[in-house]
């Protein structure tokens, strides 16, 4: 999952608050009394950015699109591997570069129209056949991420399509066509990205029709209020202003229906007010549970579910601002400069651990063999002063407002590194930014950055998801060119047998861990908490958790 690095001003449809609510604000001990047996409501650090999963990146609007809508291949119950989804099965033709889903039959959509493939195809079409705005990568960023380009790409800088085309055999069968043998499929597929919608409610509500300018963007009202799946919760209602949304329960849902009756996501940036608010029984439950309040609230009674670690924090180093950076000798002593067992053992939760590469040990394609950059300042001064760099001044931006999966507290984290900076004779110069858009659109576009964190929480369980997102072609949040590293990529990506791929992972890795581009510095296993008598929910490597079990005891 991508941290949500978008530009757009989202022009959102603000709807009637729902009266139903109130109805959660009674059970004064998060443990479901009667008033709240059939109502969830969830504490969300952040509002949702738009209610179509085709444009959305940020955590909070792939939270609630996870309820809305199905895809045709889905994450294993908290795992990573693909099952079934709204497909049965899948199968690749002999050269891997057309795959056939069976569909599941009797599913509709919540507005009563039949999903079949057709439904697949006018999806599938929808997003291959994007003009305008639609093709920009602040509109349609997992598309491109996994697809690359369009049916006709508008921009030089958009690749070919991997995507080829859809074609429905009969109503319950689909092909799906490809460019290529590519690694993410059909893995990539269970991204909500890649929901199936109602193709009445598409047309009805012109939801392709994306208006204004690449710096401000309007979204359809599809987008903003009338999205339409097959899922087990539909959309009721958004209060932007009293930062609330409201699904129900699906009744005519093809498979075991929710057990509540109404979920209600609402937004407590702060993460004291939503621990608070979990205790008074306002809420009863929010995710990204600050390392040191894991214990404290299980001693509490409260549930507290720990995903596995399935995700990387990282520095970045920009090499394309500071002509310093563009030196092996000093990104490489950047990564003997910091102490990653230290700010491990005293910022991240229970289970963390130093990273050595960009990719957890849970992938397969993860190389314990790699180039390893052990903590050593002597060393980190000797490499600086061999480039000409002992009086190094670096720009470090820093989040503030802001708590993810990966990076509890990154006040604390830049704190900690800087003054390892610091002790190898690097000045640092602190550039604290506001997560959105201000702290993204620094570090991820131009080149004023030096050094900035950011993460990535895995969408599918390979490696390509990892390495490939950061380090496949040219970007600006690190600011290099390496031609021979980007063939790599797309090798290991067009390798059909799989034990050979996950040896060219390794060897990407390797590639990788050498040239340095930044430092891997952690893999933590970030909690999510529940009221005392809420259960039913499975924690998630990719924060697919599912509401549809959850029941009060």
């Amino acid at each position: 999952m991508r941290p949500s690095r978008r530009r757009a001003a989202i022009a959102v449809t603000a709807v009637a608050v729902l009266a139903a609510a109130g109805c959660a604000e009674s059970s004064r001990d998060g443990s479901g009394d009667k008033a709240v047996k059939d109502t969830l409501v969830f504490g969300v650090a952040g509002d949702p950015k738009v209610l179509d999963p085709s444009f959305a990146s940020d955590g909070e609007s792939l939270r609630v699109a996870r309820q809305i809508f199905e895809t045709l291949v889905r994450p294993e119950e908290g795992g990573t591997k693909a099952s079934p989804g709204l497909a049965e099965s899948w199968t690749p033709d002999a050269a891997g570069t057309t795959w056939t889903f069976k569909l599941k039959t009797g599913v509709k959509f919540h507005d009563g129209t039949d999903f079949n493939a057709e439904a697949v195809c006018e999806n599938f079409n929808r997003w291959y056949n994007a003009k305008g705005l639609m093709q920009s990568p602040d509109v349609t960023p997992y598309w491109q991420d996994v697809m690359g380009g369009f049916a006709k790409n508008e921009s030089a800088e958009l690749p070919e399509s991997l995507f080829k085309s859809c074609t429905a055999k009969d109503a319950a069968t689909v092909d799906l066509a490809f460019t290529r043998v590519s690694s993410k499929i059909p893995s990539a597929l269970m991204l909500p990205s890649f929901a199936i919608h109602s193709p009445a409610a598409l047309k009805q509500y012109d939801a392709s029709n994306v208006t204004g300018s690449a710096d401000d963007i309007k979204y359809p009202e599809y987008a903003t209020a009338h999205p339409v799946g097959t899922g087990p919760f539909k959309f009721k209602a958004w209060d932007l202003p009293n930062k609330s949304l409201t699904l129900e329960r699906n009744d005519d849902y093809y498979a075991d229906k929710a057990k509540l009756k109404t979920v209600i996501f609402r937004t407590i940036s702060d993460e004291n007010a939503r621990k608070q608010a979990l205790r008074s029984g306002d809420i009863q439950g929010y995710d990204l549970v600050g390392p040191a309040d894991v214990e404290p609230l299980k001693g509490e009674g409260f549930n507290v579910l720990t995903r596995p670690a399935f995700n990387i924090l990282y520095l970045a180093i920009n090499q394309k601002g500071n002509p310093a950076l563009a030196k092996p000798e000093v990104r490489q002593a950047i990564n003997m400069a910091i102490n990653k067992d230290a700010l491990v053992s005293s910022k991240l939760p229970p289970g963390a651990k130093a990273a050595i590469e960009f990719l957890p040990d849970t992938v397969e394609g993860y190389n314990p063999d790699v180039k390893k950059y052990t903590y050593n300042v002597e060393e980190a001064k000797k490499l600086l002063a061999s480039a000409g760099a002992s009086n190094l001044k670096l720009r470090f931006h820093y989040p503030t407002e802001v708590t993810r999966p990966y990076m509890p507290n990154p006040k604390d984290l830049f704190e900690l590194i800087s003054a390892d900076l610091k002790a190898v004779g690097i000045e640092i110069e602190a550039i604290p930014l506001k997560w959105s858009p201000d702290y993204l659109n620094a570090t991820t576009s131009g080149s004023a950055h030096d050094l900035h964190f950011l993460g990535w929480t895995g969408d599918y369980g390979d490696a390509y998801n990892f390495i490939g997102t950061m380090f496949d072609r040219q970007k600006d949040e690190w600011g290099f060119n390496n031609p021979e590293l980007f063939a790599q990529f797309k090798d290991a990506d067009s390798t059909a047998d799989q034990a050979a791929r996950v040896e060219k992972y390794k060897a990407l890795n390797a590639t990788i861990a050498e040239f340095a581009p930044g430092v891997p510095i952690s893999h933590s296993p970030p909690a999510i908490v529940f009221g005392k008598g809420l259960t039913g929910i499975t924690p998630s490597p990719l924060t697919d958790e599912r509401f549809v079990g959850a029941t009060f005891q």
